[in-house]
């Protein structure tokens, strides 16, 4: 069992995708409203090296030796995989040790206005950033930010790394109502994104509790309204899509373990993940094709989202 690698997870974007985890829970630069790993505990602009590089480096050795080679090889997983000092020197080791799979980086996208992070994943096949807001008062509202981020820095550093980016920029934007669906946000997001020119902007929205309670997720016309509004002709939605359980890396032990457990006792996301020994991104993804097929729910309790199933599906 890894420590810093999970998966293969099953990857509605990136097919096969072993992903890779460089920051402990949960290390980020903003405490986004919506986010379904956890609020942050440590907000932070600190790049240090919060998991060891030759650790990471001994288990990629152990991993490549021993399994076929993923789809893709993704830095996500517990916060913003940026903050660690020594992304680049990762990167650069799996380009020289396997360089057939391409590597992609999930990010908030927040620290590109440092040219030090630019260059050090300069060497990515795909870069996922994202961008929710595109004025200051709405993006202290949903991305809680730290206080010396702003908006505008966030958005030229987006723009900065596109001009030296060789790569593919696969922009999300986090549509939450009540939030950023305004008719002058939209227009202001809209406006960036034409600044920042990504090869693709996915739209995307809650599938299950966030940090904030009584969030709503968009329903699927209402970020088509979105597509209609913006005219964009790189943009499609992401959000809720069934077909995950359609791709190879799809296990139905794990879905069948996680079903055993919480019709047992509810559990939250990190019970899930303590007892079944499996990484918190990995869950995640099993979990939203239970919710997208309605066999679980949610119940807030003091200790946060607990998952249940839902009484139709307990045999």
């Amino acid at each position: 069992m890894y420590k810093y690698l999970f998966g293969p997870v099953p990857s509605r974007r990136l097919g096969m995708s072993l992903g890779v985890d460089l920051v402990p829970k949960k290390v980020c630069s903003l405490g986004c409203v919506y986010c379904e790993i956890g609020k942050t505990t440590k907000l932070t602009l600190d790049r240090k090296e919060y998991i060891k590089f030759n650790k990471v480096k001994e288990e990629l050795t152990h991993y490549f030796n021993n399994n076929l080679d993923p789809d893709y090889i993704t830095f996500s997983g517990s916060g913003e995989p940026t903050l660690n000092v020594r992304i680049g020197e990762i990167i650069q080791f799996i380009k020289q040790n396997k360089p057939d799979i391409p590597v992609a980086v999930l990010t908030n996208g927040t620290l590109f206005f440092d040219k030090k992070i630019r260059n050090a994943i300069k060497d990515a096949n795909v870069v996922l950033p994202s961008l929710d807001a595109a004025t200051e008062n709405v993006f202290k509202k949903i991305n809680r930010p730290h206080k010396d981020l702003s908006i505008d820095k966030c958005i030229q550093g987006l723009i900065d790394f596109r001009n030296e980016f060789k790569g593919e920029i696969w922009l999300e934007i986090f549509i939450l109502p009540d939030y950023n669906d305004k008719k002058e946000e939209l227009l202001e997001l809209k406006k960036a994104v034409q600044k920042i020119m990504p090869d693709s902007v996915q739209l995307n929205t809650l599938d299950r509790p966030g940090t904030v309670p009584n969030l709503r997720g968009a329903t699927r016309e209402e970020l088509q309204q979105v597509v209609d509004f913006w005219k964009l002709d790189n943009i499609k939605i992401i959000a809720a899509s069934p077909e995950r359980k359609n791709i190879q890396s799809y296990r139905n032990d794990i879905e069948t373990a996680i079903i055993e457990t919480i019709s047992r006792r509810p559990c939250t996301l990190d019970d899930l993940a303590k007892i079944l020994g499996i990484h918190i991104n990995e869950i995640n993804k099993y979990l939203d094709v239970l919710d997208t097929e309605d066999k679980i729910e949610t119940v807030e309790q003091e200790r946060g989202a607990f998952y249940q199933i839902k009484e139709e599906y307990i045999k």
